[in-house]
């Protein structure tokens, strides 16, 4: 019988300690496989693949969640995951606390969660996990509204979470979209009924933000919605950030900086090579090359897939086609949603592998 679910402990404690203090960690020449997680829009819960050369990818447990959405939200489902190896060896995942099908399948009785006012898909919270092996995991929920109830006590939405490393600040950094206010919440200006990229920091056991969250960019047209931020550090010490303007097409841009939460600059052109929208980037590095693959949802084709393009220079962006019709292959799973993607041990994939082996 398959397992559905990773072991999981709510609100476990782990002892606190710097983030940067820690035993060697495995570095690039150790890695030998890579690990995607993404969702399902069928079962709102968070999936796994593993592939041992970077191009296919299999998903474990049969394409049968790993983790159930319902046992991790307030809303009984989850979107967005992303995953992210910290300094400490740990591996950190954040996702949305939201369910957009709930009334259909019979979770609540309403569309949303809120009135219409707070707009589509409205939420007020995120998950945050954390685990040593990748098998036994910590989660917490965190609530903006509960939290900073004087600037997000009316938020519309809080959506795609991802987590980052901050040296400077010795702590884990968690950027993400917000609309402040519902998109027709009587009184909200034109800045707050729109999705904007907002960044905070979380404790160091990785169960709430601890610090209010503030904007990591400004859009030059305020008339756009921003969302879907990745930031990746790149050599010569700058950091790129991958985010979605929702123009027409909406698709992915690019802007750098010296600094990992601020200074941004606009870049106008999109690098997908999409015709039609996208959404949802994550940038990861081929083990062992100076090649860089910008992963990311194309929710505007039917099926959705993922899109890939590769580059060297963060300059120049190759596209190398979608799943299954160039060289990034899925081998057992159709429509993924909203993935990242980051490389693992050997040692690391074969206990996954093991742990939920499915049958190729």
């Amino acid at each position: 019988m398959k397992k559905s679910l990773l072991s999981i402990a709510a609100g476990i404690i782990m002892a606190a300690s710097p983030l940067s203090a820690t035993t060697a960690l495995p570095s690039e020449k150790d890695m030998n496989a890579y690990l995607l997680v993404f969702f399902s829009d069928a079962d709102h819960s968070v999936h796994f693949a593993v592939s041992h050369d970077g191009y296919s990818f299999t998903a474990l447990n049969d394409n049968r969640p790993v983790i159930a959405g319902d046992s991790l939200s307030d809303q009984h489902g989850i979107r967005d995951p992303h995953i992210y190896r910290g300094p400490d060896g740990s591996f950190y995942m954040a996702m949305t606390d939201l369910h957009i099908y709930a009334k259909k399948h019979g979770i609540r009785n309403t569309e949303w969660e809120r009135p219409d006012e707070y707009g589509w898909g409205n939420n007020r919270g995120l998950v945050l996990m954390k685990s040593k092996d990748l098998v036994n995991w910590t989660h917490n929920e965190t609530r903006l509204d509960e939290l900073f109830p004087k600037e997000f006590g009316e938020i519309g939405c809080a959506w795609a979470p991802q987590t980052i490393y901050d040296p400077e600040k010795d702590a884990m950094m968690v950027y993400f979209t917000i609309r402040k206010k519902g998109e027709h919440l009587k009184g909200a200006t034109k800045d707050e009924r729109k999705t904007r990229l907002y960044y905070a920091y979380t404790d160091k056991d990785f169960t709430r933000l601890v610090t209010k969250p503030k904007k990591l960019y400004e859009y030059p047209d305020e008339e756009i919605q921003v969302l879907d931020a990745d930031i990746c550090p790149i050599p010569g010490g700058k950091y790129a950030m991958t985010y979605v303007a929702q123009e027409n097409p909406g698709g992915i841009k690019i802007a750098f900086s010296d600094k990992i939460n601020s200074g941004y600059d606009y870049i106008e052109k999109q690098i997908d090579h999409e015709p039609k929208s996208c959404e949802a980037p994550n940038v990861w590095k081929r083990i062992g090359e100076d090649r860089w693959v910008v992963m990311y949802d194309v929710f505007s084709i039917n099926p959705h897939n993922f899109g890939f393009v590769e580059t060297t220079d963060f300059k120049t962006f190759i596209p190398i086609g979608h799943f299954n019709d160039g060289p990034m292959r899925a081998t057992n799973f159709t429509s993924p949603k909203h993935g990242a993607v980051i490389q693992i041990t050997a040692e690391e994939a074969a206990r996954l592998e093991k742990h939920f082996p499915s049958n190729k």
